[in-house]
């Protein structure tokens, strides 16, 4: 779930198609990087879960990583509109709703699973704000690896239905995220609005975690893993990105970003010990190659900006 991977990928920060084809596997390797540390920041957090349950685990990534965010970025606090403010507001109200049901999500269904079935909402932003006819095709490629998961052993009876519920309802909130992210990217300088979209999420978080987790909270060894937690979901990807966004096309870093379902699964496979069926494999890689097709029509088109 990263949060520095829209502000600039569907914001439009990113350099032109054609920037500096030459130069580009270093950003690549930054962005697969960020990738990697996410979804294993995710896999240490559903771990961390029996520890401080999933509402104290998001209140301490998001806590932390704000607090090293607003020393990093120093945002200006001044000069902003009410309408700037209200955009920011309500990013991290997207950010936080989008992390605390997702972690509801994770808790339930495995990793791999849970940002399959996540990723369903920018997917279907994307086709919805393209209005080509390409996109109702990978729409339907979705929609089977979807099916896909449905006839998986079990079928999605075998899954806890809560938890296929709170991912799908994560992926409409990362949805929301996405257009509010680029609203801020266009309304604040470099990372400032990003950090202060996580310090209201922060703020909006902490009395859950607390009423959910209270003392448990303050457990030395709970504190650091949630720590550990932030940096690897939050900052380090974040800073990663923003290198990686200097120099690499919009529509090659979006591409990257649907890969997210499959390392998502890997990671759960190597920290978690969540195998997957060979069906559930094939569906997640029709999800990922409709995303990836979906998000390469999307960047490519003139002036069709998500966020826009």
């Amino acid at each position: 779930m990263p949060e520095a991977a829209v502000l600039d990928g569907a914001g439009g920060a990113a350099q032109p198609e054609g920037a500096r084809r030459g130069g580009s596997l270093g950003p690549v390797g930054l962005v697969l990087a960020g990738c990697v540390s996410v979804q294993f920041g995710g896999a240490l957090a559903v771990s961390l879960m029996p520890r401080a349950g999933a509402v104290g685990v998001v209140t301490l990534r998001l806590v932390v990583a704000a607090l090293v965010l607003m020393v990093v970025c120093r945002p200006r606090l001044r000069g902003h509109s009410r309408a700037d403010w209200g955009t920011v507001v309500a990013f991290g109200v997207a950010m936080g709703g989008m992390n605390l049901i997702f972690y509801q999500a994770a808790a339930r269904i495995p990793l791999g699973l849970a940002v399959t079935f996540e990723v369903l909402g920018p997917l279907t932003l994307s086709v919805l704000a393209s209005r080509r006819a390409i996109n109702f095709v990978w729409a339907g490629l979705a929609l089977c690896g979807v099916f896909l998961l449905g006839g998986a052993g079990d079928g999605l009876g075998g899954l806890d239905l809560v938890g296929v519920a709170c991912a799908l309802a994560a992926g409409g909130m990362w949805a929301a995220y996405i257009i509010f992210s680029a609203r801020t990217g266009r309304r604040f300088p470099q990372a400032d609005g990003l950090a202060l979209a996580m310090a209201v999420a922060a703020v909006l978080c902490l009395p859950l975690g607390v009423a959910a987790s209270g003392s448990r909270l303050l457990d030395p060894v709970t504190i650091g893993l949630g720590a550990a937690v932030a940096i690897l979901s939050s900052v380090l990807p974040y800073t990663l990105e923003l290198i990686a966004l200097r120099r690499l096309p919009a529509s090659t870093f979006a591409v990257m970003m649907s890969l997210e379902p499959a390392l998502a699964a890997l990671a759960g496979f190597l920290v978690l010990s969540q195998a997957l069926s060979w069906v559930q494999a094939l569906a997640i890689a029709l999800v990922i190659v409709a995303s990836m097709g979906a998000v390469r029509t999307q960047v490519g088109r003139r002036g069709g900006g998500i966020g826009a």
